[in-house]
């Protein structure tokens, strides 16, 4: 059961925080990627790509950040909520957060190997509307491009 439903913008002092939870949650959700696949995307989290979107942070009762959505516009870049977190409404919560700021014409790409997402994604409204062979950086890890459908 989660006490807090504190969600906040992003801050600075929180980074390393938030690209701890990003290590965590991509090696136990992408389990299609390399270590050195992990550590090339990791690096681009690390380098400052938080700075480049409009981020939500989850915190905990004790106000420690326990997950985050990154936006691009209308555009979700990124979700991750620390394992120890999943399962437990964070994701649902940042979800609803950016919709109710953002309204429902949000959309999502998600990679087509990681099928909890995909199912997590088709739970809340999205549906697929296109596909990619390769993800942003041109590597090849398949896209499923998803809109928000209410």
């Amino acid at each position: 059961m989660v006490l807090s439903r504190s969600i906040i913008p992003y801050q600075n002092h929180h980074h390393d925080r938030l690209a701890e939870i990003w290590l965590r949650a991509v090696r136990e959700t992408h389990t299609f990627l390399t270590e050195e696949d992990i550590f090339f995307y990791y690096d681009i989290v690390r380098g400052g790509v938080l700075n480049e979107v409009e981020i939500w942070v989850g915190l905990d009762e004790r106000e420690q950040p326990v997950g985050f959505i990154g936006l691009d516009g209308l555009h979700i870049e990124m979700l991750f909520i620390d394992p120890s977190y999943h399962n437990k409404g964070w994701g649902t919560r940042l979800i609803r957060h950016v919709e109710n700021l953002k309204g429902s014409r949000l959309t999502v790409d998600v990679n087509e190997q990681n099928p909890g997402a995909c199912t997590f994604y088709k739970r809340h409204g999205f549906v697929q509307i296109g596909r990619s062979e390769r993800d942003g950086s041109d590597r090849p890890f398949p896209l499923l491009h998803m809109e928000l459908r209410r």
